[in-house]
């Protein structure tokens, strides 16, 4: 054999393993669309680390309203969706774009506004609050961007008795924006606004704003997880985007939700046991 040819040979071969080399790191990792609260909170940024440590799955978020995060995964744009609207989710899952749903975790929205609380909506009752904000035209920030938390907004007016198609005016700011951008005009402008307490508890910025209404079992907030179908798209990565929602919910990925605290306060609460949907 001459050593030309072995010479050439080997170049081959240097050049099939560097073509290959990418996409095996590649098939390692996974795509999960995702509610801007799962990441804004810093909850992703303490679970990923230790999925990664036990699995070696590399996990890339595209963190987004749950209704963008929903229209990612309809694309065929992510293996994973993690959001937080039950009705949303199983109209997804309904479409044929979802395989099955599963609890993970739960924890509640809060409604945020100056410590003063100029209108007078401090307590328990979210109803009576929005109800009183709509009556005084109270400055009120929504995110306005088909998120998670935007759903649970507009369903609470809606209970509420107050139809925000006739009676939304200056007082009532949509945004188009993620939650930490509503916290920060909400503060800027002395207003109301609906935010999950996970990213609450994390923002840095709370200036003049508290929590003035919370404890309403109305404002209960479910978080749900489901593997993007593979039959609809088969470049999806079934066996590595199953192993992180199986991890999510077992015993060891629970645990490490509800450890996840800043400044001693829990933010998440796993309830996986309910078992797929």
């Amino acid at each position: 054999m001459s050593s030309r040819f072995c010479a050439l040979a080997f170049v081959a071969l240097c050049s099939l393993i560097v073509v290959q080399a990418p996409a095996t790191a590649e098939e390692r990792s996974i795509v999960v669309a995702s509610t801007t609260s799962t990441e804004d909170s810093g909850l992703f940024g303490y679970l990923l680390p230790i999925f990664k440590q036990k699995t070696g799955i590399d996990v890339k978020v595209v963190a987004q309203g749950t209704g963008q995060a929903l229209d990612t995964a309809r694309r065929g744009d992510a293996d994973v969706v993690f959001v937080h609207a039950r009705a949303q989710e199983e109209k997804f899952l309904a479409e044929g774009f979802g395989v099955k749903r599963f609890d993970v975790m739960y924890n509640d929205f809060v409604l945020i506004g100056p410590k003063s609380d100029p209108a007078g909506v401090k307590g328990n009752d979210i109803e009576t609050a929005l109800r009183t904000i709509e009556t005084k035209a109270a400055p009120f920030v929504s995110r306005g961007d088909r998120s998670g938390t935007h759903t649970a907004e507009l369903a609470l007016w809606k209970q509420a008795g107050v139809d925000l198609a006739t009676s939304k005016g200056a007082w009532y700011r949509e945004i188009g924006q993620g939650m930490g951008a509503a916290l920060n005009m909400a503060s800027a402008m002395g207003a109301y606004v609906l935010s999950d307490r996970g990213t609450w508890i994390s923002f840095g910025n709370k200036g003049d704003l508290a929590i003035v209404v919370e404890g309403d079992k109305r404002l209960f907030n479910q978080y749900g997880v489901m593997l993007v179908n593979p039959q609809r798209f088969p470049h999806v990565k079934k066996e590595l985007g199953q192993a992180f929602i199986d991890w999510l919910i077992s015993g060891d990925g629970q645990a490490a939700i509800a450890g996840y605290r800043i400044n001693g306060q829990q933010l998440f609460f796993p309830d996986a046991e309910n078992g797929p949907s």
